[in-house]
């Protein structure tokens, strides 16, 4: 027997830092390095969610993280 489980607007789709990279969320051909998001998640800049020893992100709770609080200031 088959079971497909459908995505309500409630519950996250999660994926792994290399699904988080191509997820759409960063301007084409400007994705931050699997590393730069090693060194954001250990720093706790972007939210993440811990499985057992494996870590996996909500995209667009990514997404709305960065345009809030992870900002450049501007130089000058």
């Amino acid at each position: 027997m088959e079971t497909t489980t459908l995505l309500t607007p409630t519950q996250s789709h999660l994926t792994d830092i290399i699904g988080l990279r191509l997820s759409g969320i960063f301007p084409t051909g400007k994705e931050p390095s699997i590393r730069t998001l090693r060194d954001w998640t250990k720093l706790r800049r972007i939210p993440y969610h811990r499985v057992g020893h494996f870590v996996y992100y909500d995209p667009s709770e990514v997404a709305g993280y960065i345009r809030t609080k992870l900002k450049v200031p501007a130089r000058g």
